[in-house]
This record gives C-alpha cells, structure tokens and sequence, in this order.
C-alpha cells in the first residue's frame, strides 16, 4: 500500500474528457479482463469509453463528474447519475457508475475520498452495481456501509456477467 495522500478534487470539465476515457479504459480493462483482450471485450471498452461519450455525460446535469487531479493529470474519478433508479426495487434513483483509480495510484485514499465526496455532492441514497467477482470492490463498499440488495446481468452482446447491486441509504 502506497503513502496516504490527500488529493485534489474538482468537478469534471470538458477539458478532461479525454483523460476521462483514456483511465476509464486503462481502469475496465485491467479490472475485468484478466486473461487478455479479445474483440468481444475491446468493442464494448472501445464504443463505451469515448472522449465523446464523457463530454457529453459532463454536460449532463442529471450527472456528476468528480476527478481527482495530482501533478501530472487525472489518477481517479466517481461518476454519478442521478436520474437512474436502481434495478431492484427502483427507490433509490442515484447511481454511482464508475469510481475509477489508475491502478498505480489504488491503496492510497483516492477512492475513499472521491467516494465521499460523491456521498456529500448527492446528500442521499445512492446505489451501485458491480462484478459479483469483484471481490476488493465489495470489500471497500461494504467497509464505506453499502450493503447488498439484489443481482442483475451485465450484459455485453449475447454474453451476461453477474453483477451485485449495492446500496447505501
């Protein structure tokens, strides 16, 4: 685990959305694609982590974009939708889809502080899928009081993945 930092958070900006994508893929790839890159995996990554798609989502005022910036760039960001209601039972209507740290950069603080800075901009229940494998994942969400509320599939083209829908009220 690397020295505990204190990291410099701001809200996205158009500016960032290339940076955006760029770790979004670096992240998902190394995250969920442990035994290599085939065309299946790399369609999905490359369709959905788009400068475009993260300029539009930073344009969005349904969303929230928090980056986490040191010296050189962007090493983590929380994505928040708050206009998406979970799959379970559709009371809580905030998503945290993506909380993102450069793998390098993990063990320090930077998700637990990009976290909770996502927990104050929202002020409210917020809600979360994630792999069902992914066991660091459910370890740091459960430690930061998001409990399990249900199942769904991940859908990538005709293949499913299981994943588990967290909440924390």
């Amino acid at each position: 685990m690397g020295q505990l930092i204190t990291p410099d958070l701001r809200a996205a900006t158009p500016a960032d959305a290339s940076s955006l994508a760029a770790l979004a893929l670096e992240v998902w790839c190394a995250t969920y694609l442990r035994h290599g890159i085939n065309a299946h995996f790399a369609d999905y990554a490359l369709a959905h982590f788009t400068p475009q798609r993260f300029d539009a989502w930073i344009a969005d005022p349904t969303r929230s974009l928090i980056v986490s910036q040191n010296r050189d760039g962007i090493d983590g960001f929380a994505h928040m939708d708050r206009a998406n209601p979970d799959p379970v039972d559709g009371r809580v209507t905030t998503e945290l889809t993506s909380l993102y740290i450069q793998p390098r950069h993990q063990g320090r603080g930077l998700g637990a502080a990009l976290l909770h800075a996502a927990l104050a901009a929202q002020a409210g229940p917020m809600w979360l899928a994630m792999n069902a494998e992914n066991s660091a994942a459910r370890a740091f969400y459960l430690a930061h009081n998001f409990t399990k509320s249900g199942e769904v599939a991940f859908k990538i083209g005709d293949s499913s993945y299981p994943n588990d829908i967290l909440v924390r009220m």
